[in-house]
């Protein structure tokens, strides 16, 4: 899987950051997201998947390996 997020989208919510915070951060000076893992193992997907779906702005995308 990979995780694609689009600052220009953030609203800085932080939710991602909540829910999976291994593959999620967030700026300190102006709150948008910060991908740390675009590639996350299996054992995130649950995590990942949740915070996108719970995305309020829809900054986050998840594409299912092939």
């Amino acid at each position: 899987m990979k995780v694609i997020a689009d600052i220009e989208v953030c609203v800085a919510a932080g939710v991602c950051v909540n829910i999976a915070p291994t593959v999620f951060d967030q700026d300190d000076e102006v709150g948008k997201v910060i991908l740390l893992n675009a590639t996350p193992g299996t054992e995130d997907y649950e995590a990942v998947r949740d915070a996108v779906i719970s995305c309020p702005s829809a900054a986050l995308r998840l594409v299912e390996d092939e």
